[in-house]
Order: C-alpha cells, then sequence, then structure tokens
C-alpha cells in the first residue's frame, strides 16, 4: 500500500509555487525599504562584522583544516539539501553545515568552536557552513529564493591563478581572495565556475538584509515561514542523519582498531 506524504510535505507541495511568486511581490514591494540598496555586489564597509571576521579568517582556516583531515565524510550538497539535486548530481560540492535557519549543529560546531563564535556575533546569521567545490566544477545559473536575505562568502582556500575559480552575480563577475570577503544579493541569477586544479573552499554565510520598518518586521515574518519549510526542515533532518551515519563509521573503525591492537592469547 502506497504510504502517503506527511501533511506539511503535501501543504507546501501544493503551495509551493504560489508561494514562491508571493515572495516576489514581497521583493518588489519592500526592496526600496533596504538600508543597502540593490545591487548584486555590495561594499563590505556595510556590514560592520566583516572586519572582525577577515581579522580572524586564519582561526577558521585552522579549524577547517581539520574538518578536511576527513573531507571523505563530509556531505555532498545534495544529500543535505535535496533541492540542491537540479544544480549538482556528483561529489564535488561538498558542505559542512554550522547552521541552517534556527537549527545549529552540534557536533559540526563542536569540532569548529571558533568559527561557530564567530557566526554567532553576525546580526540576523541564518546559515553557515564550509563550501567545497572540487576542480572542474560548475555550478549553473540559478538564482537565490528569497531578497529578504544576503549572502556573505569569506574566502579560505583559493587555488592560483584566482581567474580560473570565479564567480558570476548578474552581469557582474568577481574572484574569491583569501582571508576576504565579499557580499551579494543571490537573488540576482549567479553562476560559479572552478578551472583551478585544486579544492577551493570559502566560508558561507547568509545573513538578514537589514531594512527600515515596517519592512524589517514584514521580513521578520516571512523568514520564520521559511524556516518551517519542508525545504529547510528535511535538510535538517538529512543532517542528522548524515552525522549518524559518520558517527557509526567512526565508532566501526575504532572497533576494529581496537582489536587489531589487543594482544593474542598463545596456549
Amino acid at each position: 500500500m502506497e504510504t502517503k506524504p506527511p501533511a506539511r510535505e503535501r501543504f507546501w507541495k501544493a503551495v509551493k509555487q504560489p508561494a514562491f511568486k508571493l515572495l516576489q511581490g514581497v521583493e518588489r514591494a519592500t526592496v526600496r525599504y533596504s538600508k543597502v540598496g540593490d545591487k548584486t555586489f555590495f561594499d563590505n564597509d556595510d556590514f560592520p562584522w566583516v572586519k572582525d571576521l577577515e581579522a580572524n579568517w586564519k582561526i577558521i582556516r585552522a579549524e577547517l583544516d581539520e574538518v578536511l583531515k576527513e573531507r571523505e565524510l563530509v556531505p555532498s550538497f545534495q544529500d543535505v539539501s535535496t533541492d540542491q539535486i537540479a544544480l549538482s548530481q556528483d561529489d564535488k560540492w561538498k558542505t559542512f553545515f554550522l547552521y541552517g535557519y534556527g537549527f545549529k549543529s552540534e557536533t559540526n560546531c563542536a569540532k569548529c568552536p571558533e568559527t561557530a563564535r564567530l557566526m554567532e556575533q553576525i546580526p540576523g546569521m541564518k546559515s553557515a557552513m564550509f563550501s567545497i567545490l572540487a576542480p572542474g566544477k560548475h555550478i549553473k545559473d540559478h538564482r537565490g529564493p528569497y531578497k529578504g536575505v544576503l549572502r556573505c562568502h569569506l574566502g579560505l582556500i583559493v587555488p592560483e591563478p584566482r581567474e580560473k575559480i570565479r564567480i558570476r552575480v548578474g552581469n557582474d563577475f568577481r574572484h574569491w581572495e583569501e582571508g576576504k570577503c565579499m557580499v551579494f544579493d543571490d537573488t540576482f541569477n549567479h553562476e560559479v565556475w572552478h578551472e583551478g586544479d585544486s579544492q577551493r573552499v570559502v566560508l558561507f554565510i547568509d545573513f538578514v538584509r537589514p531594512f527600515r520598518q515596517p519592512v524589517k518586521a514584514i521580513n521578520n515574518g516571512v523568514i520564520k515561514l521559511i524556516a518551517w519549510s519542508p525545504f529547510v526542515q528535511n535538510a535538517r533532518k538529512n543532517l542528522e542523519a548524515w552525522e549518524h551515519k559518520v558517527e557509526q563509521i567512526r565508532t566501526t573503525s575504532q572497533n576494529k582498531e581496537q582489536a587489531q591492537d589487543e594482544p593474542v592469547e598463545q596456549d
């Protein structure tokens, strides 16, 4: 007998397209209240916390290096967020999640405590993760779901020549730099190319766009609804399942090592 999906998922499937159109309508009506304007890339000086993040980038990089020692245990983006299957079906885009719209990965944050501390100091931080791209990866043209959130990338590992690893937002192109942030609006169509020879890693952060009232309050309400959507809740469940799987792998490996170290009894 076929099992029906949960009521929340059935409801979301029915309203997904109308909800997306409604969000776009809200964007058009409210963007004029944005404190930082409406453009593809922003001046870092518009966000005072960026300087502190850049000043501490080597601390974040050191914690990233520990994560990368077990790169094979880091999930591909679509393993956590199944909506990303439209953009990526291989293992060349991996993501180490720390936060996601109200959800904190206690396991991952414990491995990166200083990074987690810095993320919690960012006003309106909604999601944070290490985004790991392998050579040859192309993330095709797409747009983010909602203009009430902006995105920041802090370059952590950027191979040379940088020109071979680039992002286009709207009609504007940029290259990542180690220790430097770029802040952009992902609701402009954007695209990424990695034509270098080794992995590129950025700290990927989504945060609330600064608005004037009354739009600030409206935006906060919309973001709360997004946090309760199946898009976010399913990603949370997938991440928890992945973390459980990784813990089982580690436990099995430790048991094997202990068994090999035990002395063999002689008759």
